[in-house]
């Protein structure tokens, strides 16, 4: 069931809420959280269907603000959604005009579910600063997703800066499955140490590079991200040891191949994630993620940056505009220059 409200009040939409509740016990009550998405008008389709099937394991009312634009007059449209337009959950959409398109803690707090944790969802804009917005300030968590935004890597520099204890980023949450593989492929190796690690990712996916400061940190060893297409995700990791090479290599979207010495090669299901199973698994937990902190916050230190450089086969300007200074340096006149672990400058 979906109910337009044109040019109304929350509280005129908290009230046909409750009307729909008491006429046909079409809402339950059993909400475990109230999920705030900050989009814009013609975006949020895609949000409200990921967040409508994560629903269906995280019960929760769900609060669109779609901002429709700052040129028209002051003025607020709504619609309910409820029943099968609405997964396990409550949809309710604000569309702001004029002073109202921009996000406000005053448009829901009228909305927002009693003694229940909030989390806030900015799946396109990534903000300056998610914990300093009006909606970042009273969520317990806070998720953005640089992989939507027009330089990926630039906006993870800026998360790497401004990074407060409850944010979290979908492009790390897309690493799960990865960083599972590895560590179990680790853990069933001998006790070789890794001597150096190359990730190799697409040009713009601030995944890979995330990867590469995960890895740097958890093994100590010097890292090399070697690029390819835009738009093919992360391609595959080789951990580099003494006693033999582990690589985890996905040649296409679905299936991996593990190979590790002294043992026939291995295939595994490694397929890319999908929207509504990475915000699943960030609505699972409502307390920091202390991994994702240190890894995030790591790369705007100048430690990662001596230790993790780049190769690849795009054009070289482009890569040391779009990575650095995050995980790049290179010279107009020489080639790659990079740092070992040791913080000796080398030449490649």
């Amino acid at each position: 069931m979906i109910v337009n409200l044109p040019d109304t009040t929350t509280s005129n939409v908290s009230k046909k809420l409750m009307a729909l509740r008491e006429q046909g016990g079409v809402i339950a009550l059993s909400r475990v959280l109230t999920l705030v998405v900050v989009t814009k008008s013609g975006l949020e389709e895609e949000a409200i269907e990921a967040a409508n099937e994560a629903s269906r394991e995280h019960p929760c009312r769900i609060i669109v603000l779609a901002d429709a634009g700052a040129g028209a007059r002051d003025r607020l449209d709504a619609q309910i959604r409820v029943g099968g337009d609405a997964g396990a959950s409550e949809v309710i959409v604000l569309y702001g005009h004029g002073q109202l398109a921009a996000e406000s803690e005053s448009l829901v707090s009228a909305l927002l579910l009693p003694d229940a944790p909030i989390v806030a969802w900015w799946p396109h804009g990534m903000p300056d600063s998610a914990s300093r917005t009006s909606i970042g300030r009273i969520a317990t968590r806070r998720i953005t997703d640089s992989a939507n935004e027009p330089d990926p890597q630039q906006a993870l520099e800026k998360l790497s800066k401004v990074y407060a204890a409850g944010d979290t980023d979908l492009a790390w949450t897309r690493l799960t499955n990865w960083r599972i593989q590895l560590a179990a492929a680790l853990e069933q190796a001998d006790s070789s140490p890794v001597t150096a690690v190359t990730v190799e990712g697409a040009s713009n996916s601030p995944s890979t590079v995330l990867l590469a400061a995960w890895l740097h940190r958890a093994l100590d060893a010097p890292v090399t991200i070697v690029t390819g297409a835009a738009g093919t995700g992360i391609r595959g990791v080789r951990l580099s040891r003494a006693s033999g090479d582990i690589r985890l290599f996905r040649p296409a979207l679905t299936v991996a191949e593990l190979t590790r010495p002294g043992q026939p090669a291995q295939r595994i299901s490694l397929p890319r994630r999908t929207l509504q199973d990475c915000l699943a698994e960030e609505l699972r937990r409502l307390d920091p993620d202390e991994v994702f902190g240190e890894t995030v916050r790591s790369l705007g230190t100048s430690r990662v940056e001596s230790r993790v450089t780049l190769t690849g086969n795009t054009e070289p300007g482009r890569d040391r505009d779009r990575l650095s200074p995050i995980a790049v340096a290179l010279s107009d006149n020489s080639e790659l220059i990079g740092f070992e672990s040791g913080g000796r400058l080398v030449r490649r």
